[in-house]
């Protein structure tokens, strides 16, 4: 059963597939911001979540371990009061002197065999729980980062087109070139008795 996470991701890619492009575009596509949000708002609040439930996996190592190391004493423990129970007699001490040793190193043999399983499965269970995780959160910095790029190239281009404009009325001002003269300094360019120009 995939988790919360992986579904929200899913999520994501079916959302980013659904998208338009923009136009004159086979790369940019035009998302929904709010519902964008939304989603990578879910993926944020579940994240931790999901990262304190691979933390109790990896801690179960230690558990793994001691488990392992009680079932290796105990199953020494037995040997050795099996070999008490072997040499108590005199007459087979020595077939039991015998036999007890194999008994214990046997035993010492399957203690570590276990501790040596438990601790690769540990490792293993950690590993992949650390490899979950980062490969969760790459797919995450990959979504996040299409859309920073995404946002990024759509206000470029706004403030671009902004600047074009500006820079297309302030040249056709400085065409322009209104000139400054008062009423007084037309009457006497055209004199007292003319008549002015008419103002368009």
């Amino acid at each position: 059963m995939s988790s919360r996470i992986e579904q929200i991701i899913e999520e994501i890619e079916e959302y980013i597939d659904s998208c338009k492009f923009q136009p004159l575009s086979t790369t940019k596509i035009i998302v929904n911001k709010d519902q964008m949000d939304e989603l990578l708002r879910e993926l944020r609040m579940k994240t931790p979540d999901e990262i304190k439930r691979y933390q109790k996996i990896i801690a179960n190592k230690d558990a793994i371990l001691a488990d392992a190391q009680s079932k290796a004493e105990s199953m020494i423990e037995e040997a050795q009061v099996h070999t008490n129970e072997l040499v108590s007699e005199h007459e087979i001490m020595q077939q039991a002197y015998a036999q007890a040793n194999e008994i214990v190193m046997a035993a010492t043999e399957q203690a570590q065999q276990i501790l040596d399983n438990a601790t690769s499965d540990a490792n293993d269970i950690r590993i992949g729980a650390m490899q979950y995780t980062d490969d969760l959160m790459a797919n995450a910095e990959s979504i996040i980062g299409h859309t920073l790029d995404t946002y990024t190239t759509k206000y470029d281009g706004l403030v671009n087109s902004l600047q074009e404009c500006y820079d297309v009325v302030r040249n056709n001002r400085a065409e322009l070139q209104v000139p400054e003269k008062s009423s007084r300094g037309l009457e006497a360019e055209f004199g007292n008795g003319e008549e002015l120009p008419p103002v368009e």
